[in-house]
């Protein structure tokens, strides 16, 4: 009975955490160092809390839950592919950090793994944006016209790849910078909860 319970409270943390997360994508906005088609959001946290206190696993389990559920109730005309791309950025985020975290558990292993994660986010936004979510775009809205809005913000920039590594990648790793600064203040308070220590 106890092994089964040890086993139905990760899960079901997992759902909680993947419902906030969830939540949380519908709460974006723009930046203006950034086109607006862009959004800032914080839905990546729960996952990462999750990566934290229940491993790399659950944290992608998360990440998964989340994009599946927004691909089947907010109609957003992506095809998936936007879902595709935020699930391939939040795990690679959460696992990386989640690994580093299971190395060196205190804060400073979380600090650094919340670091090295953004930063792995950030470098797999340019070609998950490059190769996936762009060419999808690219049938909504001209190339040239998308090019157009990152030279209103830099006019020097001279192609989407270039725009991708100067405007998307540092703006992915601030995403991910600032959802680990909510998870650095948050966990040790909730850490007993989502363990069952409490």
């Amino acid at each position: 009975m106890r092994k089964m319970k040890s086993k139905i409270r990760p899960i079901a943390v997992s759902g909680v955490l993947s419902a906030i997360s969830f939540i949380l994508m519908f709460v974006d906005f723009s930046v203006p160092v950034i086109p607006s088609f862009v959004k800032m959001d914080v839905s990546d946290f729960p996952g990462l809390i999750g990566a934290f206190a229940l491993g790399p696993g659950y944290g992608a389990a998360i990440c998964f839950v989340k994009n599946v559920l927004h691909f089947i109730l907010d109609n957003s005309g992506t095809g998936g592919v936007g879902e595709l791309s935020n699930f391939v950025l939040s795990a690679s985020f959460v696992v990386s950090a989640g690994i580093i975290y299971r190395l060196e558990r205190n804060k400073r292993g979380a600090v650094i793994g919340a670091l090295f994660g953004a930063l792995v986010m950030g470098l797999i936004s340019i070609y998950s944006n490059m190769l996936v979510v762009y060419p999808f775009y690219y049938n909504i809205m001209p190339k040239d016209t998308i090019l157009g809005m990152y030279q209103a913000i830099l006019p020097g920039v001279g192609s989407i790849e270039e725009s991708l590594v100067i405007f998307n990648a540092p703006f992915t790793i601030a995403k991910g910078l600032i959802c680990a600064l909510i998870t650095i203040f948050i966990y040790k308070p909730v850490s007993p909860l989502i363990k069952g220590k409490r």
